[in-house]
């Protein structure tokens, strides 16, 4: 893609975590999988598709899915919160474990001091901070926001709180997008780990730059 992405001085840069900032889907994909695997392969097969088809929403969303639509115990509360414990036990060694996507740190650096650096994430909000305070990156961000709040929510309030004129979403699903064009943002699609298979075609027909990983968006930003 083009380096005009780069080289713009935007005021306000927002990425989602897990695809863009974090190698960790299949992390993700496979703790959905374990989380399933009591009422058979087939169910823990289907649950995965749809969270990979659900890209950027929360486990609430997903989970509550699993139970009442896919498992078909629809209400049934206890059990939701016992996948959701299990889920995050599962997943949280290997969200520390997963490395950052190849370029990030780099290009995180290069944004303008004076520019606001928002993570808008569908993870677990304590768990996000969590795992960018171990990966060292935590204090680059203005804020850091996940669920159980959903990305619209969390956008409504950031537009609220700081404005996000002048601003650009780094995203690797459908829903990325989606939330970007509500709230008139730029948008990029991080192609590289991305679980949305037609990510690269869609955005691309779309007009929006498509990347592998952020060492395409290196050196500097700034440069005339």
């Amino acid at each position: 893609m083009s380096r005009d992405v780069a080289l713009r001085q935007y005021e306000r840069w927002l990425f989602d975590c897990d695809g863009v900032l974090l190698d960790s889907n299949e992390v993700k994909s496979d703790a959905f999988h374990r989380i399933a695997m009591p009422w058979g392969k087939e169910k823990a097969d289907e649950f995965v598709r749809y969270h990979k088809a659900a890209g950027g929403v929360s486990r609430f969303v997903k989970v509550r899915h699993l139970v009442e639509t896919i498992l078909d115990d629809v209400g049934n509360e206890p059990l939701i919160d016992q996948l959701l414990d299990e889920f995050g036990i599962v997943v949280k060694d290997g969200l520390f474990n997963a490395p950052l996507v190849p370029g990030v740190l780099e290009f995180l650096e290069q944004i303008p001091r004076d520019s606001l650096r928002f993570v808008v994430s569908g993870g677990l909000e304590g768990e996000v901070r969590d795992v960018l305070k171990h990966k060292g990156v935590l204090e680059i961000f203005t804020a850091v926001c996940g669920s159980p709040r959903n990305k619209v929510e969390i956008l409504t309030s950031l537009d609220e709180q700081y404005g996000l004129g002048s601003g650009i979403f780094f995203g690797d699903a459908a829903y990325d997008g989606e939330v970007a064009a509500r709230f008139g943002l730029d948008f990029v699609f991080v192609a590289g780990v991305s679980e949305y298979p037609s990510g690269r075609s869609f955005f691309g027909a779309r007009g929006c730059p498509v990347i592998e990983d952020f060492t395409e968006l290196l050196p500097g930003l700034g440069d005339e």
